[in-house]
């Protein structure tokens, strides 16, 4: 049977909506947050490791209530979001998040430096405020699998990393792997994006950049394994043209690729509505291709 709808890869049926409308009159009681556990559990939609992809069913409830497809009970409670109050603030003076001294000097001097992987720890709050007060595009909550990282030196934090599923259509990336649609699709999961990479804005460390890059090629892929057991194989980036050259990636050998189209994944035409990237890739292994292009 062909989709109707389709959300974040997944085609959604008529006797997908059938079935999703059954479950929310067959509990009439269950909240929003609820139903979309009992989807998953009965579609058996889970992450690699195991655990409900409740926050993506949730999308989807939400995206075919707001289509007209199905209907929702009301919404019983708000998340007052903190970062609600972070973006209110934003273009003020920060808070003393962090020491701002100058840390100015060779990265000898600073070595060695700390990974700490933040996210769903006591860090991850500070993580956020630095990137909401220091990253030209702010914090933004990510979906799916996603982790945190602050990098420390000499006992205070100096820069901050976050890395998220890839996005699913990219031209030219998917052009350098050659994989298929049906690989693409299977092996998606194995890709992990850079959506925020900040120096703290005090810190001048010549090779610092590069050096922090050079390290998380080598600490990402056990962190990732560890926590959504399973494997990484390539690491990618957008690189703002406009703003950057992207200097810092291509000294840690990351390959720029080509360019993004403008168009985001809901576009409706063929016409730019965003800005222009340039798409930069790093292959954790020589036998990335193969790797991606199983079936």
């Amino acid at each position: 049977m062909d989709a109707i709808v389709s959300y974040r890869g997944r085609g959604i049926t008529e006797a997908d909506l059938g079935f999703i409308r059954k479950l929310i009159n067959d509990h009439p009681k269950a909240s929003r947050f609820a139903l979309s556990r009992l989807l998953c559990e009965a579609w058996n939609w889970r992450q690699a490791n195991g655990a409900l992809r409740d926050m993506v069913c949730r999308g989807l409830m939400l995206a075919l209530h707001r289509g007209g497809w199905i209907e929702l009970p009301q919404v019983r409670w708000v998340n007052r979001n903190p970062f609600c109050k972070l973006k209110a603030e934003r273009g003020k003076p920060p808070a003393r998040i962090v020491d701002g001294t100058p840390l100015v000097g060779k990265l000898s001097e600073i070595r060695p430096l700390e990974f700490h992987q933040v996210r769903r720890s006591a860090q991850e709050g500070l993580f956020n405020a630095l990137i909401e007060h220091y990253h030209y595009l702010g914090y933004s909550q990510p979906v799916g699998e996603h982790l945190k990282y602050l990098v420390y030196a000499q006992g205070r934090p100096i820069a901050a990393l976050a890395w998220s599923s890839a996005p699913r259509h990219l031209g030219p990336r998917d052009r350098f792997i050659g994989w298929s649609a049906e690989a693409r699709r299977r092996n998606i999961r194995f890709l992990a994006y850079n959506t925020r990479f900040l120096i703290l804005p005090f810190v001048r460390v010549e090779h610092l950049a590069s050096h922090i890059l050079g390290c998380m090629a080598r600490l990402l892929p056990v962190d990732w394994q560890r926590i959504y057991a399973h494997p990484v194989y390539y690491l990618e980036t957008f690189v703002d043209p406009e703003r950057f050259r992207g200097v810092c990636y291509r000294a840690a050998n990351w390959k720029v690729l080509g360019r993004t189209t403008g168009r985001g994944k809901d576009s409706r035409s063929k016409r730019p509505n965003r800005s222009i990237k340039e798409i930069l890739g790093y292959p954790l292994t020589q036998q990335f291709r193969e790797l991606l292009g199983e079936l």
